[in-house]
């Protein structure tokens, strides 16, 4: 049986990288609208509230970092928007998380420029945040980062996303990208 498109909105906390990642998906514009809003946590949940009233969608994902937010600030964002029916894809500490895991299982808390690092040797390349082209470089490994993904929240109990160093919940959304594109 062929799964019912649904209509995603997904809006992400960095302008650049997160949304042209989640770009990279077959996925039609008028399947998946991505929007880069340069916000932090609670105000771009608060953001994404707004988003969400101008049209029908089936899923509303929020997309941040627990970067240097306080635990507080970062767990009520993520409080906030299940209050709201708004879907969190998280990492703790940095959205580049989530890119390492398609070539490691990362269980220690790392500093950005460790990530960076990682991700330039893997790469074979200097790691560019705002790369258009790192979908296309990750899709082969996504099934690896996201069984890494899962195994790495399974470390964790009880959960407790803004203490959780590393963490990340990105492979929900891009199950449910997947599972509709």
């Amino acid at each position: 049986m062929i799964p019912i498109r649904q209509r995603f909105l997904i809006v992400c906390e960095g302008e650049k990288t997160e949304p042209n990642y989640f770009m990279g998906f077959r996925v039609p514009g008028i399947i998946a609208e991505v929007y880069g809003e340069g916000m932090v946590t609670m105000s771009l949940v608060q953001k994404t509230i707004e988003l969400r009233h101008q049209d029908d969608y089936d899923q509303t994902w929020c997309v941040f970092d627990k970067d240097d937010n306080s635990d507080d600030e970062f767990n009520r964002a993520i409080d906030f928007a299940a209050r709201n029916n708004i879907s969190v894809a998280y990492s703790n500490q940095c959205f580049e998380l989530w890119y390492v895991l398609h070539f490691n299982y990362l269980t220690n808390s790392i500093t950005r420029n460790d990530y960076m690092r990682i991700l330039d040797d893997k790469l074979h390349h200097k790691y560019e945040k705002k790369s258009r082209a790192i979908y296309s470089e990750l899709r082969d490994s996504q099934q690896t980062a996201i069984r890494n993904a899962e195994k790495l929240l399974l470390e964790y109990n009880p959960r407790r996303a803004a203490r959780d160093d590393p963490s990340t919940t990105v492979h929900l959304l891009v199950k449910q990208l997947l599972k509709f594109s």
